[in-house]
């Protein structure tokens, strides 16, 4: 929960608004870089996540590299001052004018996902007399025990490409003579809590690197990508990630080579619950079988639960009734706009403040203007006085 003069500050702003604790994003950076940076390991943050440039600061000074989707990404990260030698470019489908700023910046790694990507990459690069570095994302065919949408390293997937088609890839390589093979990638999901999935993942790693250099071929960078999840049921006991444990998993089951390090892209984990939406209760209903608490957010502000079917926590600000059930629904006129449902929460009365915690990330990242609706200005901790 929030200190009451947190809560007192809310009671003063335009609702619904985004708020960051930046004490808990800096606790959680502290434990990446103990339990990770400190045993030599690479960690791109995931811009997907959030790129608020505030947040990718304080990211950036902690030591993380960037982890970009889009040339927007990449652009944003440079802007927030990381190094364009920390960059890691993924993506399913890069498009020319975003390799192009790739090339121009000359970015850590292209982590590249089909052949015919390669060649274009190839090609672009040649017109700019480069050599990209590049990594092949690889699809190592883990269940990541997730959700159906946030599954991203199966065979039926689009990200990647498949062991079968592996041999062939690296027969065309050395024609490509714009492009340098420094590493392998996975991803294999997104807001996975089971270790098993990385512990599989690090078997199906194994094998490829060895197979690869096998081939003649020398790889510097493995890079494991993200994936780790956060506790969203219970924000304030386990505000931070068991990141010991996580890279413990890595330290105990990958087999890098001397002229390997490993590498991670980790985004959920870093910002999720260091992020709350800020909203107002506009309207109580009360029906014969349900009661709805109709709120000012809604899913143009936060879309995981009408897209993912996700439930975070949400908790009353302001008031301290006995707890009723209720609908916790949104204003758009959707009837996927709703947050929770049948979740006890104490009574609450029009103007009451809740917050929808555990949104940092894939939160305000993915706010849209459906309905025409306007975006509050976002708030730190360091503001309120």
């Amino acid at each position: 929960m929030f200190p009451a003069e947190v809560t007192d500050f809310f009671k003063d702003q335009k609702t619904p608004f985004y708020y960051y604790d930046l004490d808990v994003l800096n606790a959680t950076l502290k434990k990446i870089k103990k339990h990770g940076l400190s045993k030599g390991y690479h960690v791109h943050f995931a811009l997907k996540a959030n790129n608020q440039p505030k947040i990718l600061k304080v990211i950036e000074e902690a030591g993380l590299g960037a982890d970009c989707v889009s040339g927007g990404e990449i652009q944003r990260a440079i802007d927030s001052g990381f190094s364009p030698g920390d960059i890691a470019f993924a993506g399913v489908g890069k498009s020319d004018e975003e390799i192009e700023l790739g090339l121009k910046h000359d970015i850590f790694c292209f982590n590249c996902e089909s052949p015919q990507e390669l060649e274009v990459l190839n090609e672009l690069a040649g017109k700019q007399d480069k050599t990209a570095r590049i990594a092949l994302r690889l699809n190592p065919n883990v269940e990541a025990d997730t959700h159906e949408y946030i599954t991203t390293g199966l065979n039926e997937n689009k990200f990647g490409i498949n062991a079968s088609d592996l041999d062939e890839v690296l027969e065309k390589l050395p024609e490509l003579e714009h492009l340098k093979l420094i590493g392998i990638h996975f991803h294999i999901g997104s807001q996975i809590e089971n270790f098993a999935p990385f512990e599989e993942l690090c078997k199906k790693a194994n094998a490829l690197n060895d197979h690869i250099e096998d081939k003649g071929f020398e790889l510097s960078v493995i890079n494991v990508g993200g994936g780790f999840g956060i506790n969203y049921g219970h924000p304030n006991d386990n505000s931070v990630p068991d990141f010991e444990r996580f890279f413990e998993l890595f330290e105990e089951n990958i087999k890098l080579k001397d002229h390997q390090k490993l590498h991670f892209e980790l985004g959920r984990s870093v910002v999720g619950q260091c992020g709350s939406l800020i909203t107002k209760v506009l309207y109580t209903k009360y029906g014969q079988t349900k009661n709805f608490a109709i709120v000012d957010a809604g899913m143009t502000e936060l879309i995981r639960p009408a897209l993912y079917q996700a439930a975070h926590r949400i908790d009353v600000l302001t008031s301290s009734k006995p707890e009723k059930n209720y609908d916790v629904v949104g204003p758009i006129c959707e009837s996927s706009d709703t947050f929770r449902k049948d979740i006890s929460i104490p009574e609450v009365k029009r103007g009451d403040l809740v917050a929808i915690r555990s949104a940092g990330a894939y939160g305000e990242v993915m706010r849209s203007a459906y309905n025409l609706r306007e975006a509050n200005p976002t708030i730190y901790s360091d503001e309120i006085e």
